[in-house]
């Protein structure tokens, strides 16, 4: 079928400024934005996040909000296509340098992809590059995901703000358990 009709690339551009725009510049955002600066002036550079997409699941709007939002809070942030394997979204990760993978999830793959996407960042040599998990996930999945050696999870209707805080948080905290090891 793919040689016959194509293969359907979905867009996965994000729209700089519409978090903002939408919200305003409350409290949260502007605490927000401050802590990504204070990151920055600690470590020399924006935290780094992929958004990632795994398996069939295609429903891409709130990855894309997500990508959306923690870019205009000032994160750097990068969004993988659609329908990509654990080992190509740890490629990507690796690649791309980032401090981060956030894995958006509908379609309920999370137990077999989530586990996998982490011994795939394992095997390149990266197990430091922490992994999030966004979604529709239900909650007595968590631990599960924590026990896999997910960082945080965040359900539906997590503020932004709040999740981006708690991303550097965990950055932070990873990065300065990596200085004491070495």
């Amino acid at each position: 079928m793919k040689k016959v009709f194509g293969e359907h690339k979905a867009s996965d551009r994000m729209v700089s400024g519409a978090y903002r725009q939408e919200f305003g510049e409350s409290e949260e955002i502007s605490f927000a934005i401050s802590r990504v600066q204070k990151f920055m002036d600690r470590d020399g550079r924006r935290p780094r996040l992929l958004v990632a997409k795994m398996g069939q699941d295609g429903h891409d709007r709130g990855a894309k909000v997500i990508a959306t939002g923690f870019a205009d809070l000032g994160f750097d942030v990068d969004i993988g296509p659609l329908f990509q394997t654990p080992r190509e979204v740890a490629q990507q990760a690796v690649d791309a340098d980032v401090h981060c993978v956030g894995v958006s999830t509908l379609a309920a793959g999370h137990k077999t992809l989530v586990p996998e996407l982490i011994k795939e960042l394992s095997a390149l040599g990266r197990p430091d590059i922490l992994v999030i998990c966004g979604g529709v996930i239900p909650p007595q999945d968590y631990q599960f995901l924590f026990d896999a050696g997910v960082s945080s999870v965040f359900g539906p209707g997590t503020r932004i703000p709040k999740a981006a805080l708690q991303v550097i948080e965990d950055i932070e905290r990873s990065l300065d358990k990596r200085q004491q090891s070495l």
